[in-house]
């Protein structure tokens, strides 16, 4: 015969209770998760919904300057005033880009203004509208490759395009400046600064 264990009895401080319903448990379990759910994935729900729109409102814009090597906006303060390119206000498509190497540097901007922002732009370049030359078309080939620009052929803008070069001693930047006025009221402009480190 074997011996029994001794009976050990629960310990005085511990209340028993009683056994929870196996429903209850379900209930408990499910409403946790259902709650987790809430506090994690909604907020990361949202996070990723508000970053695709947000994508997706710039890309048509982004899109048709990002082709072109052109990044939409302004350029910055400090790159307005090292290759001296004032663009004037209003204006509005506005884009630039900027390549740099060992031989030169260069900073391509376009935008659109009003003929009074066009006269103040070419006054800050120490220009006047007389000095524009008609249908000379000074931004040369390569560097409207780089940005897509075309000013005479398919796919050009129509309209008179007049051109200048704005030439400096080193280390000032010499620019070549196209106006095209296919849009009579809202002249576009081109300009390429250049500079020789």
């Amino acid at each position: 015969m074997t011996p029994e264990l001794p009976h050990q009895a629960e310990p005085a401080d511990e209340p028993s209770r009683p056994a929870e319903d196996r429903r209850h448990v379900i209930r408990r379990r499910a409403l946790t998760l259902i709650i987790i759910v809430l506090l994690i994935g909604v907020p990361a729900g949202y996070l990723v919904i508000s970053a695709n729109q947000s994508r997706d409102s710039g890309k048509d814009k982004e899109a048709k300057y990002a082709a072109r090597g052109l990044t939409e906006g302004w350029p910055s303060k400090l790159q307005r005033r090292l290759y001296q390119v004032p663009v004037p206000h209003p204006a509005n498509q506005v884009a630039h880009y900027e390549t740099n190497n060992w031989r030169t540097s260069r900073l391509y901007v376009q935008f659109q203004t009003t003929h009074a922002g066009l006269d103040a732009f070419l006054a800050e370049l120490g220009l006047h509208r007389n000095d524009l030359k008609r249908h000379d078309i000074t931004i040369g080939t390569r560097d409207q490759k780089v940005t897509g620009w075309k000013f005479a052929g398919e796919g050009s803008r129509p309209g008179d395009n007049f051109g200048i070069v704005r030439e400096q001693k080193n280390p000032a930047p010499t620019q070549d400046i196209v106006v095209n006025t296919g849009n009579p009221t809202f002249p576009m402009v081109y300009v390429v600064s250049r500079t020789v480190p």
